[in-house]
């Protein structure tokens, strides 16, 4: 989060902002938005018979426009959106649009420490990203699975380089896409490609791609791996030594592999989602270690623990030596650290969030329409109508809680520092 140690850490409530009352000013109101800091929340409103804008803590945007669509926060607390007018669209900043008018824009991302935003863009018959409302300076057929640096400085998506034919099947397998990083495309052409990843530094992009009908590989900065495999997943690069691994199918099942060459001794009916710990040293992935169960494997060995339904969101503590996700059986979540469920099923929950010590876990979680925050399993008993995820103190030793509340505080935008020793008595 940017500038995360400037924020407000007082203990204490703070009643920022009254949705009920948007709702008899505005009449149409849709879904708010809280800051990361959680001292603003926003919403699109109507303010004439086919005018949006936004209203942010009960104050509209001065410019208003034909829609508004994916309102968010970025990281440096700035509400931004995707607006149209009079048929063309560009991103709106704390009001202020983008110079540039597009065609269609779509897929906004954001760097996560810095407030860099990230677009894709169609106009004239070609698509490309746009930064911070500097368009590509190439444009291609097509366009897809963009992604952002970590900062949001740079972007890299899938492209299409030459103009293809429905049902043109030879031409498609001569490969006609690739990734272009900052506009620029890699020399090799693919079949397919898929997700992409920076590396932390911002210096290096990989991809998943399809060689030809049969064969999968990853591809580092437009070179290929030498290994070819049955099927590949997302590539993500090692923090400590800038090495790529990916989860890989071979003959008997998926394990990992890194730089081509396999690492892991287990063959699992499903192998991906994963992640390293901010150190290098370990890698977490979501497993199939038999038929319809689902967990964790961490450095080659799956949890005793599974689920059913889902395994998700993956995440190790700060300094590398716990993990948790959040996992679904017979239609009922809860979130595991280090390999054991917390004793409550939920409706639904978020993804767990580790304390800078690595001490503690909390997350957001809804249960017959209600919205808790639980720590360590147990829960903070305020009940909220709608709730964002909780965040930490750089201390570790205060949470912050952002949501609407209900009873006394029905309908009211609140936000809450709460001592940690106090929420675990």
């Amino acid at each position: 989060m940017s500038h995360i140690n400037d924020w407000d850490w007082n203990t204490g409530k703070k009643i920022l902002a009254d949705i009920n009352q948007w709702r008899k000013q505005f009449g149409w109101v849709e879904e708010p938005y809280a800051s990361p800091n959680g001292e603003s929340v926003a919403a699109i409103v109507k303010v004439d018979e086919m005018s949006f804008s936004v209203c942010e803590n009960g104050e509209a945007w001065d410019n208003s426009f034909d829609k508004i669509w994916f309102l968010r926060y970025g990281p440096d607390n700035r509400a931004a959106g995707l607006v149209s007018d009079t048929a063309m669209w560009t991103v709106a900043v704390s009001g202020e649009p983008w110079k540039n008018w597009f065609e269609f824009v779509w897929d906004a991302k954001f760097g996560i420490h810095e407030g860099h935003i990230t677009t894709a863009a169609q106009k004239n018959m070609e698509y490309f990203a746009v930064t911070d409302d500097q368009p590509w300076e190439n444009g291609f057929y097509n366009l897809s699975h963009l992604a952002a640096s970590p900062s949001g400085r740079s972007a890299a998506a899938v492209v299409q380089t030459k103009p293809i034919n429905e049902g043109d099947i030879a031409a498609f397998q001569k490969g006609c896409f690739t990734v272009a990083v900052n506009g620029s495309p890699w020399q090799h052409e693919f079949l397919n490609a898929w997700e992409i990843s920076f590396d932390s530094e911002e210096k290096h992009v990989a991809a998943e791609v399809r060689m030809n009908l049969n064969d999968y590989t990853i591809v580092v900065d437009g070179q290929p791996w030498n290994q070819r495999f049955s099927s590949v997943w997302q590539p993500v690069f090692n923090p400590a030594d800038g090495s790529v691994t990916a989860p890989v199918r071979v003959a008997g099942g998926w394990t990992m592999a890194r730089n081509g060459e396999i690492i892991w001794n287990s063959r699992l009916l499903q192998l991906w989602h994963h992640i390293y710990s901010m150190n290098g040293s370990r890698i977490a992935a979501v497993a199939s270690p038999k038929f319809g169960r689902w967990t964790l494997a961490i450095d080659d060995v799956p949890w005793a623990l599974t689920f059913k339904d889902l395994v998700t969101d993956p995440v190790f503590s700060p300094d590398g030596r716990h993990a948790a996700c959040a996992g679904k059986t017979d239609g009922k979540w809860t979130v595991a650290v280090d390999g054991i469920a917390w004793n409550e099923a939920y409706d639904m929950v978020w993804p767990p969030i580790f304390s800078p010590d690595g001490k503690n876990v909390a997350a957001k979680t809804e249960k017959n329409g209600i919205y808790r925050i639980i720590v360590n399993g147990q829960p903070i008993k305020i009940d909220f109508k709608t709730l964002w995820n909780p965040i930490f103190s750089p201390k570790g030793d205060k949470l912050l809680i952002r949501g609407v509340g209900t009873v006394e505080d029905e309908g009211k935008y609140i936000r809450i520092i709460m001592s940690l020793a106090e929420t675990l008595k």
